[in-house]
């Protein structure tokens, strides 16, 4: 019974450390690559900022759950700052049961059961005919008319991985970003002082190496 009790601590605990990790630092490092990636991209920016317009004059302040979600741009401006910086680098799978994988050029691939896939995001989101001009941050890559995410099926973007272990907190996740700068967007004239800053791989959560360091000013409209 102790023992029970004491492994069950333990799980626990794992837990914790997940949830810790999955809603607060994976978020933390995402909402600074995606200023870095807006503040740098003059169109970018604007582009959101007149989304920012258009939501206020139609809900005035009113920002809840609902208005959130009609950010579909700044949503877009989170998941091109995903694929080019996803917060886990790369993905493990164990493999219970054996199949076979078919690649563009005809080679197959028996997978056997009992060994571990490594799905790398830093190559998947990176694949020349999938995104074009994959260098080049570009939000409109996800919107209507391109979907660049699809191109290749249903699990061609993974930044909260695919199929039935996906990440549950990937609606709350975009959330969180937006609350942060749509607020920031909505009432301050931002600007990215410091110069890009290089990814720091280093870490479990490859975040920007070094200080990002922003100036701002309240908006003289805001309230």
């Amino acid at each position: 019974m102790t023992r029970a009790l004491q492994e069950g601590s333990r799980g626990e605990s794992n837990i914790a450390v997940g949830l810790d990790i999955a809603g607060k630092h994976t978020s933390t490092a995402t909402s600074t690559w995606t200023g870095a990636r807006l503040l740098s991209h003059t169109e970018c920016l604007e582009a959101a900022l007149e989304e920012q317009q258009q939501i206020v004059k139609k809900h005035g302040d009113n920002i809840d759950y609902d208005t959130l979600l009609e950010m579909s741009f700044l949503h877009c401006c989170i998941k091109e700052t995903l694929r080019m910086h996803p917060p886990g680098p790369i993905f493990l799978s164990k493999v219970h049961k054996n199949f076979t994988v078919r690649t563009r050029e005809g080679y197959e691939y028996e997978i056997l059961e009992g060994h571990t896939i490594a799905s790398p995001l830093v190559i998947n989101h990176n694949i020349p005919y999938i995104y074009k001009d994959l260098d080049v941050y570009d939000p409109h890559r996800f919107g209507p008319g391109r979907a660049e995410d699809r191109v290749g099926g249903m699990l061609t973007y993974n930044a909260f991985s695919g199929g039935r272990h996906a990440c549950p907190g990937e609606a709350y996740a975009y959330m969180q970003v937006k609350v942060i700068w749509s607020h920031l967007l909505r009432n301050f004239e931002l600007k990215l002082v410091s110069p890009f800053p290089e990814t720091h791989w280093l870490k479990v959560t490859p975040e920007p190496r070094g200080k990002v360091e922003v100036s701002y000013k309240r908006r003289i409209d805001a309230t």
